[in-house]
């Protein structure tokens, strides 16, 4: 019988060569649990906006399973002491911790898989992997969660400096064009230390700490929370609202089984470790774009005008301000216009003008801070060692309110 070569390499336009680095985790990602992540983009929408945003979330967890590899490197480099159970724990945590994602899936979260959040979703994912794996991943999971006495694991996992930011800044950056988060991950994780079991950033990577924080409050303005990504995906969120309502009244859409399941079902939390799982499994990004490929042509006047603003990319406009009554001010206008033009009621209105609020903090004082090791062996907070001033003005919360509403007379 011919045996399988596991130790393969991958090419990646990030960092070149990555190597996966044992059997299990080429076993974990030969999965089909992982492998659908190929089929679902790792920035939602946003090739409405930024048309090379096409990556894959299996693209990301690639990337950053390679990123932890540097870092257990780096730090058993400087005497960090990690065992080969514990590499291999990171290596599997990191490279399965986005595995909870369904298609679009923020936009899910707010409609139809709601009060299930994606980190849950992933949790489910590694317990049923654990069982088939004969509880190799046991470690992988205690440290996931936080319940593995060595902190500065998880914060390799899950951090305001964690694998997880370096590697979606730079690939978001990459596959966007935008250049502002090409964010420089080789120095920061050079420059990775532990003291008493927290990941610290030695002093001389000060800076590139710095260029991390402004990198990823740029990220978020130009790409994240751009106008039209948020536009585009309040209106996916109102489709699946709109398709879970019609579809629980007793209408009848064409759409994919596993969709089909979490539209006629409301799925809670304690019940999702058993079918529920077993159908999100199956969903990714080819079962929303074809529904609202049938749904563009349902007798349902909302339905089918939402859904012809993403296939079409003919959206809502969007008008953002930091001042709230101008906003709401323009909401109530837009809002008499569509009453004197159209049949429709508030309830329905409601699917086509509304308002909502982005807000971008690049560094939360609140969570746990970046710690800087200085020279002389103390550890302080990245606030109070750098002398960039527009750094403690990145830990103030900006916020901005926005209206959307029809640009003009509906398709017919």
């Amino acid at each position: 019988m011919a045996t399988v070569n596991k130790l393969k390499i991958l090419n990646d336009p990030i960092y070149g060569f990555i190597s996966i680095p044992n059997s299990l985790l080429y076993d974990l990602i030969e999965h089909p649990y992982f492998q659908r992540l190929r089929r679902i983009t790792q920035m939602g929408i946003s090739y409405l906006v930024y048309p090379g945003a096409h990556h894959t979330r299996f693209h990301h967890a690639i990337g950053c399973m390679h990123l932890m590899q540097k870092a257990v490197q780096v730090l058993r480099f400087k005497n960090v002491e990690i065992s080969t159970e514990e590499e291999n724990a990171l290596y599997i945590a990191i490279l399965l911790h986005d595995i909870g994602h369904g298609p679009f899936s923020h936009a899910m979260e707010e409609s139809i898989v709601e009060g299930v959040h994606h980190e849950e979703i992933s949790l489910f994912f590694m317990n049923r992997l654990n069982k088939e794996f004969d509880r190799k991943l046991d470690l992988a999971i205690q440290i996931f969660q936080g319940k593995y006495h060595r902190k500065f694991m998880l914060q390799l996992i899950s951090s305001q400096l964690d694998m997880d930011r370096m590697d979606y800044l730079k690939r978001d950056s990459f596959y966007s064009g935008v250049a502002e988060g090409n964010i420089n991950s080789e120095r920061l994780i050079q420059m990775l230390n532990v003291v008493n079991d927290e990941l610290v950033v030695e002093e001389k990577g000060i800076y590139s700490v710095e260029m991390f924080l402004v990198g990823r409050r740029l990220m978020y303005w130009q790409v994240y929370l751009h106008k039209t990504s948020v536009c585009a995906e309040h209106i996916l969120v109102r489709i699946l609202k709109r398709a879970k309502e019609l579809v629980q009244n007793g209408e009848k859409l064409w759409c994919s089984e596993p969709l089909q399941y979490f539209l006629s079902n409301q799925i809670k939390f304690n019940d999702f470790d058993g079918e529920p799982l077993d159908k999100f499994a199956l969903l990714d990004d080819s079962d929303i774009v074809s529904a609202m490929k049938a749904w563009q042509f349902h007798d349902d006047f909302i339905l089918s005008q939402l859904s012809k603003m993403i296939v079409n990319r003919n959206l809502l406009r969007i008008k953002v301000s930091e001042d709230e009554q101008k906003v709401n001010e323009l909401m109530f206008s837009e809002l008499e216009v569509l009453k004197q033009n159209t049949g429709l009621t508030e309830q329905e209105i409601a699917y086509f003008v509304f308002t909502g609020q982005i807000s971008n903090q690049a560094y939360s004082k609140s969570k746990e801070p970046i710690m800087i090791l200085k020279k002389d062996g103390r550890v302080k907070d990245v606030l109070s060692v750098s002398d960039q001033l527009n750094l403690k003005a990145l830990t103030k919360p900006v916020t901005k309110y926005y209206t959307c509403y029809p640009k003009s007379a509906f398709e017919s």
